[in-house]
């Protein structure tokens, strides 16, 4: 090959010599912490890196980060060997992006100059913003919607991969539901998300296609205790009772799959449900402070039970109210979705805000991307959606459009790819 076939700057080669400086610092940084302790925060948030590869996926017990960009792919009719291929070239990918590369194995700017660049490039000199890039299957990857089984694996299908119900009031958009594989991007900049999500689907070309993606900013729950409570575009504290990272013992019992825990492929791994959650902005915002912390059960301004407190303060849901009712109504938010009423079920949630513009009427098309990790769905979301669907006091401000579950398998080990287990076992 000729000598001009690749050019590199004497800038890029300048700005490659930082970066390889820097990233030795940032690897003294991850080695000397845990993935899970937010508190350790390097002084540049831009140089803050997780790693990729471990025991579980990145992006689940992490910190919450601001951003996501979440995508759904369909797998195009291909052989099983190029399935495994994509898995294994996204997760090359997602490993050198999440700590601050290359999507390719050349920067944006170097490479073959009469060839597209191996990465797209909008997030150089971005860092990693402590991008984590999560991937799952959904239950299509393992038997298609007309009972063929494309890929070999449909026997392994775990038990818990189940086809969600359709709940009470679901107006569901099959546009925006469903799908063969997921990509979680988050990130605290909201063009790192974006980038990786470009890139994989990039990649993907010619063995799956983008079904669907969401933007989503500002999250709405807590996954570690160095994190505050934030707020959902109704304006309430969103996750008080999230499970937390510090606490290993419950995301052990309600988050990670266990050897045990029918397919064995998936241990170390969790599942994913997805709901893209339509506001009704204007109604809320004409209702009064009452009745909207009467339908969430807390007060708007602290989070606190209506039976007193502060946030963290476990609700009473014995305590009378006025005229003899419970002061935290039966319909209550807080009251059908939490565990002490759902016979101990929990979940991690992850989920968050998105704005869509709006809609042909003029209203904000806006709400919540809810999402949430667990180790069986069966004994978890699907028990609470259902009483949630049933009778919860936000079912007149909210509409349900969207839904999906995947499987998320353990993480890789490095020289290996997600889900080599499920292919190769």
């Amino acid at each position: 090959m000729a000598a001009g076939a690749f050019r590199i700057s004497r800038r890029r080669a300048l700005s490659l010599a930082g970066v390889s400086a820097a990233a030795g610092v940032g690897a003294g940084v991850a080695a000397g912490r845990s993935a899970t302790d937010a508190s350790a925060v390097p002084a540049d948030a831009a140089a803050l890196k997780y790693p990729f590869y471990g025991e579980h996926q990145a992006g689940i017990t992490t910190p919450a980060q601001d951003r996501l960009h979440f995508a759904v792919f369909d797998v195009d009719d291909i052989p099983r060997k190029d399935l495994v291929s994509l898995l294994q070239d996204w997760t090359i990918a997602a490993a050198r992006m999440s700590q601050g590369g290359s999507a390719g194995e050349f920067a944006p700017d170097a490479g073959p100059y009469e060839a597209p660049p191996e990465d797209t490039g909008e997030a150089m000199d971005l860092g990693p913003t402590g991008l984590t890039i999560t991937f799952g299957f959904g239950p299509t990857l393992f038997t298609a919607a007309d009972g063929t089984d494309r890929f070999g694996i449909g026997a392994r299908r775990p038990r818990a991969l189940v086809d969600l119900p359709r709940f009470s009031g679901d107006m569901l958009d099959e546009r925006i539901s469903g799908g063969d594989l997921c990509i979680q991007a988050c990130a605290d900049d909201p063009q790192v998300a974006v980038h990786a999500i470009r890139n994989l689907s990039r990649i993907a070309f010619g063995r799956a296609s983008l079904r669907y993606s969401q933007l989503g900013f500002g999250r709405t729950s807590s996954t570690s205790t160095a994190q505050v409570t934030p707020r959902n575009l109704f304006g309430f504290k969103d996750g008080t009772a999230n499970l937390k990272a510090e606490d290993p013992a419950a995301v052990d019992e309600h988050v990670w799959v266990a050897d045990s825990d029918d397919q064995a492929w998936m241990a170390g791994g969790s599942y994913l449900v997805s709901r893209k959650i339509r506001m009704n902005i204007e109604p809320w915002d004409r209702t009064r402070l009452s009745e909207q912390e009467r339908a969430i059960g807390r007060t708007k301004g602290k989070g606190a039970p209506l039976s007193g407190g502060d946030e963290f303060t476990a609700p009473d849901f014995s305590m009378p109210g006025s005229g003899g009712k419970p002061i935290i109504a039966e319909q209550a938010h807080v009251r059908l979705a939490h565990p002490d009423t759902n016979g101990g079920a929990r979940m991690l949630r992850r989920g968050y805000n998105f704005v869509d513009g709006n809609d042909d009427l003029g209203r904000l098309d806006a709400g919540l991307f809810f999402l949430c990790f667990q180790r069986d769905p069966e004994r978890s979301f699907i028990p609470v959606q259902t009483r949630l669907a049933g009778s919860d006091l936000l079912n007149e401000y909210t509409r349900h459009v969207g839904s999906a579950i995947f499987a998320i398998p353990g993480g890789a080990t490095e020289g290996s790819y997600v889900g080599a287990r499920l292919f190769e076992s």
